[in-house]
């Protein structure tokens, strides 16, 4: 009798039902190449072409956020945990302020010079300027196979560089400084927060970031794009507009700290791979920019380098174990399928019984399909709109406030907030 009280009442439990971690890698991924695409059409010369403006919008939005959420949700009790004082501060976070300033500023005014595909295979050399900063300042210790490691990925890029076919040195050198800025801030972080056990997740960072990076990005503002700034052009391009733009941006960062806490770094790691490819063909279909053969291929061997660099030779070769056990076990399953049904179907009625594949098989062929059917078209898109001579397919290049260039539209740069 008492075993059946306890059984009826651990049926009468709720059952608790948690967001598969799938959700919140689509929606890292969908905030980030929205913010990235949606900041590449709004700095374009005929609407907001003030990227420095742009981005100290994002982060007094960031700060008046991040203040509200501190306030009325759980999202940053994470700063609960960081001893912050006015010494640390100084020392730490207005150094460090400054440096994701130059990131942010440089990596904006990419917009106005390169494409976004062009951009994204210039941000696989993100992990060398990572890797050398490290050695510079002390944090890792040189070895000849990351240094081979590290050539390979750059070989990669100056590949995709040389075949780039609206190549801009000032956007490539824009780009660059971004890259630089980014690898000098996440050595900073680690040695003057991480070395006092200061950790602080992507929301909490810009808790305490945000508003040094936008004194700093007015102070240049002021000096720079202000002169030739008017407040018609707020009307013109649209209030709402800029708004969403900056809710956008700010959603990239809790989408971020969402996927942190609910998967692994192995996640992340190929999850970022692939949005940067998906990245790449997005902005092929939209702006319709050429890439070349000698593009892919570099694009392909620097990612080939970065995975390599990211997971290291023994998680390859578990991942391509699995994957090899995975797909002999599909093509098992599909073997004994065929021939239950050949049995069945000689018995009666020709209708297979039984329950057939797993239904996880299934989604996995029918997922497999869809990517498969996606390349192919892809990739006819691209080499059929790509005009032979280097001069039709290829997105134009304007340059910065009106200044002369070509034909379509330019593209590019990464989100304007921190992403971990």
């Amino acid at each position: 009798m008492a075993d059946d009280i306890e059984t009826q009442a651990e049926k009468a439990q709720p059952v608790t039902r948690s967001i598969h971690p799938v959700f919140y890698i689509a929606s890292w991924i969908f905030f980030s190449n929205i913010t990235i695409l949606f900041n590449k059409w709004l700095l374009a010369p005929d609407r907001f072409s003030y990227p420095t403006i742009l981005t100290c919008w994002h982060l007094i939005f960031a700060t008046i956020a991040t203040q509200v959420l501190a306030r009325t949700t759980t999202l940053l009790d994470g700063r609960k945990s960081v001893k912050m004082t006015g010494r640390l501060y100084l020392r730490a976070i207005v150094p460090i302020g400054f440096l994701f300033s130059g990131s942010l500023v440089c990596s904006n005014m990419v917009y106005l010079y390169l494409s976004v595909a062009f951009i994204q295979m210039l941000k696989a050399a993100a992990p060398v300027a990572v890797l050398l900063t490290a050695w510079a300042w002390g944090v890792e210790q040189p070895s000849q196979s990351r240094l081979i490691n590290v050539l390979f990925i750059v070989f990669g890029v100056g590949l995709a560089s040389f075949g780039e076919i609206a190549f801009s040195l000032t956007g490539f050198l824009f780009q660059l400084g971004g890259i630089v800025f980014e690898a000098m801030r996440l050595i900073m972080i680690q040695v003057l927060l991480k070395g006092d056990g200061q950790k602080m997740d992507p929301l909490v960072s810009l808790y305490y970031f945000a508003p040094v990076c936008a004194s700093m990005n007015f102070v240049v503002a002021l000096f720079t794009e202000f002169r030739s700034f008017h407040i018609a052009d707020l009307y013109n391009t649209g209030l709402w507009c800029l708004l969403l733009n900056a809710v956008v941006a700010f959603m990239l960062n809790i989408s971020s700290v969402c996927l942190i806490g609910r998967t692994s770094g192995l996640v992340m790691t190929l999850t970022g791979i692939l949005k940067n490819i998906l990245l790449v063909g997005a902005s092929v279909m939209i702006w319709q920019t050429s890439i070349t053969p000698l593009q892919f291929l570099g694009y392909a061997i620097a990612l080939a380098g970065l995975v390599y660099y990211s997971l290291g030779r023994d998680q390859i070769v578990e991942i391509a174990t699995q994957l090899w056990t995975f797909l002999r076990g599909v093509w098992e399953n599909s073997t004994a399928y065929s021939s239950v049904s050949s049995s069945s179907s000689d018995e009666g009625n020709g209708q297979p019984q039984g329950g057939g594949l797993p239904s996880a098989v299934r989604r996995a062929l029918l997922m497999g399909l869809g990517v498969m059917v996606v390349v192919i078209l892809a990739a006819g898109y691209i080499y059929g709109g790509a005009d032979p001579s280097g001069g039709g397919g290829a997105v134009g290049v304007p340059r910065p406030l009106g200044g002369g260039g070509g034909g379509g539209d330019a593209s590019s740069v990464k989100p304007v907030q921190v992403a971990s």
